[in-house]
């Protein structure tokens, strides 16, 4: 028997309706002083609102208070972020173990893999190390495997579990269970059979923790499987492996089938959590809790259970219908940030311009309580479209006048800053300002193998032209050792750390051309490769404080006015969501130190913001997108296919870019804004 991993030592680890007849100039003073309560100022630009804005409140995680979301199928709770959420299903299994310990009886927890659950179990691990939590007498049965797998590789959940949860716990090895990917296939159904023996001989399971995935999955129960499934065999769906394709370094690697507890096993637990963060699940959420079970979502399957919650973050519950369009479930409090959402989706689900909409939109549209409170409207419209209008800023940092300022962009890998903002770079460059680019991470696990050695040999020709003998000698000793490595290399294997230093090397030099693109200097440039990343695999370790120290240090050298972070928060443990984690929390520090920066959130490859979030918008002309366009290109081992490319989206980023800017531009078009041919959108960090 594979003898158990290692444990690490402890810390390692409003107003009425007016008369329609009403005519200007009494109109337009009702407009303005709409205006005026719809933005809080009489200055209606976007920078002068959101610096009058009250600061947003600071969510302390450990006692963020859960909001129940209604017209749901299954209960639901919102938390400020997956911190938060994760912190509220600890504890509750902090309680069941206590309680079980006290009376002297086992827990039966049935345990789940992937990002998602990983806050989970490090706050398990911190209520066990500094709370006294007592595990000795849990049990645990886990969801799923992939088949075959050895229990030692690296990709094999047995020793995910053991390296992210089990070595910092004293749950014995003896109450472990996990599917074996290493069963032979004419064992596979008896294997199965046993694991069903097993959980009902521990009791059943007391609290089952799931994900879902983005067809809906529950453990591996892809679209198909019924509601009476068990324990089994079964082949993983096509956007499964490319969803997992990262973590095995392509989908040629991601096996094709897996051992899974069924939907029936699941629904047999007592109490079920399902947990779902970040932007990537909120469709999948919306069809599993809104619309009636089916076997092609399973996760729909718990609106049958007795005691089954989901767990979101603000991110996973944006299109359910009590977030997204609240005002169909229930009376709704007018803020200017719900009137805003709510008259944008109007006008863009009748196809009218804002100041074109009329009484009789809100009235068919479920809108009529604003209607009568704020109405009519014409006015409604008017204040939202000079709302919107607001945000189109030309010059995104004003202009230099003499007086250029310093502009900071932090680009967690080192293509995002021009795939994301990189036209607003271009425009900033042009108007004058300095703008610096601080590539926060190596990004060297996204090259390919064919790149490394085409690069390795150049430099070795290189140096046959116009080296020393010494250099030569050295570039070949490399060579060998590299080539030797990529030889015996496995497939999905994590790379050698010198085979990594390469792949570095060339996101590095792709960086500095893609900036020069944009009219940025490289002594303008910081490669920061912080240290949380540098893992060599796709999951990565927490931020490091020393990251956080660095960031700080950064601004307060430079003083800028503007700092740009990459705001997409798909992925709880991924490389966007820690980097802007880490500069929060640097900007947090840096503050008493004198850091007066605004802070800009831009999106990239993955999403855009919604019309109605937008807090400023920066036109492009055809030909500062084709610019753009041209410094995405030099991203060379990024063109043509991309090792993580996202999701289903077959779609190379530069096109991926171009049409989401383009159609960024359109919507303020059917808005009955001005047109423009493309857009890049942001939104200012709450603090």
């Amino acid at each position: 028997m594979l003898e158990r991993f290692p444990r690490r030592e402890a810390g390692q680890a409003g107003e009425r309706r007016r008369d329609r007849r009403d005519r200007s100039p009494r109109r337009a003073a009702r407009v303005s002083g709409l205006l005026s309560w719809f933005t809080g100022a009489q200055d209606n630009s976007p920078l002068t609102r959101a610096a009058r804005r009250p600061p947003a409140r600071r969510y302390n995680t450990r006692m963020a208070t859960p909001h129940p979301l209604p017209h749901t199928r299954v209960p639901a709770l919102r938390f400020p972020n997956a911190a938060a959420a994760s912190k509220y299903v600890a504890r509750e299994i902090d309680k069941l173990v206590r309680a079980r310990n006290a009376a002297g009886k086992p827990a039966v927890l049935g345990l789940a893999t992937g990002s998602t659950p990983v806050g989970l179990y490090r706050e398990l691990i911190r209520l066990h190390t500094d709370e006294g939590l007592d595990l000795a007498r849990v049990v645990t049965f886990n969801l799923d495997e992939y088949l075959p797998m050895p229990r030692e590789d690296a990709h094999s959940y047995f020793r995910w579990m053991h390296e992210t949860f089990f070595n910092h716990v004293n749950i014995p090895w003896e109450n472990i269970h996990v599917p074996d990917g290493t069963v032979a296939p004419d064992d596979v159904d008896r294997f199965c059979a046993d694991y069903e023996k097993k959980i009902r001989a521990a009791g059943g399971i007391d609290i089952q923790i799931l994900g879902i995935g983005r067809t809906g999955h529950i453990g591996f129960n892809e679209p198909g499987s019924p509601r009476n499934s068990r324990t089994r065999t079964v082949t993983l769906d096509g956007i499964t492996r490319r969803d997992a394709a990262p973590g095995f370094f392509g989908e040629e690697n991601v096996p094709a089938q897996a051992i899974t507890m069924g939907v029936a096993s699941i629904l047999d637990a007592r109490r079920i959590f399902l947990m779902a963060y970040g932007e990537h699940k909120a469709p999948v959420v919306f069809k599993a809790l809104e619309q009636p079970p089916t076997e092609a979502i399973s996760a729909s399957f718990l609106q049958e259970h007795p005691d089954a919650t989901v767990v979101l973050d603000e991110a996973a519950a944006a299109e359910l219908t009590a977030i997204k369009r609240s005002w169909e479930v229930g009376p709704a409090e007018w803020t200017p940030e719900l009137v805003r959402r709510a008259v944008v989706h109007l006008s863009l689900s009748v196809g009218k311009g804002l100041q074109m909409l009329g009484d009789d939109d809100f009235r068919d549209h479920h809108l009529f309580e604003l209607l009568r409170e704020q109405g009519p409207a014409t006015r409604i419209g008017e204040a939202v479209f000079q709302d919107r209008m607001a945000t189109i800023t030309p010059y995104p940092a004003g202009p230099a006048k003499g007086n250029p300022k310093t502009i900071l962009v932090f680009s967690p890998h080192p293509d995002d800053d021009v795939i994301s903002m990189g036209g607003t770079i271009i425009r900033l460059v042009e108007q004058g300002h300095t703008v610096h680019v601080a590539y926060m991470t190596s990004g060297n696990i996204a090259v390919f193998d064919h790149d490394a050695r085409r690069f390795i040999d150049f430099v070795e020709e290189f140096l046959a032209e116009f080296g020393t003998v010494g250099e030569q000698s050295c570039a070949g000793t490399v060579k060998q050792r590299v080539e030797a490595f990529l030889s015996t290399k496995k497939p999905g294997q994590p790379d050698a750390p010198e085979l990594l230093k390469v792949k570095g090397l060339i996101r590095a030099t792709e960086a500095r051309a893609a900036a020069l693109a944009c009219g940025i200097p490289p002594e303008q440039l910081e490669f920061m490769n912080l240290r949380f990343y540098q893992t060599g695999r796709v999951t990565k370790d927490p931020v490091h404080a020393d990251d956080v120290g660095d960031l700080a240090t950064l601004m307060l050298r430079l003083k800028p006015a503007q700092v740009y972070v990459a705001g997409e928060m798909s992925d709880p443990h991924g490389t966007h969501r820690l980097c802007a984690e880490a500069i929060f929390a640097a900007v947090r520090l840096a503050r008493p130190k004198g850091l007066t920066s605004d802070v800009w959130l831009y999106r990239g490859a993955w999403e855009e913001w919604e019309p109605h979030e937008i807090e400023m918008a920066v036109p492009l002309s055809p030909d500062v997108l084709e610019r753009k366009k041209q410094a995405i290109f030099r991203h060379q081992s990024q063109k043509d296919r991309a090792m993580f490319p996202g999701g289903a989206d077959r779609r190379e980023f530069w096109q991926r870019a171009e049409d989401r800017n383009i159609a960024t531009a359109k919507t303020y078009d059917a808005l009955g804004l001005p047109e423009y041919y493309a857009m890049e959108a942001f939104v200012r960090w709450k603090e």
